[in-house]
């Protein structure tokens, strides 16, 4: 299975999807706003968290080939 490079961030609500570079989907990250996060001792990410991990997730191409 090929998934070409380059891999693009897509924000959607509540998120980040990971798309390659024939628009197929490889990956979907949420996480809640600041505001809606619960106590300590949960784990969900944040927004941010979740546009970090999906970034990095989009990297991998480069990362392998390097």
């Amino acid at each position: 299975m090929r998934l070409p490079a380059p891999w693009i961030v897509v924000e959607i609500p509540g998120g980040f999807r990971v798309d390659d570079a024939d628009g197929k989907s490889l990956a979907y990250v949420y996480g809640l706003p600041p505001d809606k996060l619960p106590a300590a001792g949960e784990a969900r990410l944040s927004l941010d968290e979740a546009r970090r991990v999906a970034f990095n997730i989009a990297k991998l191409p480069e990362l392998l080939n390097s």
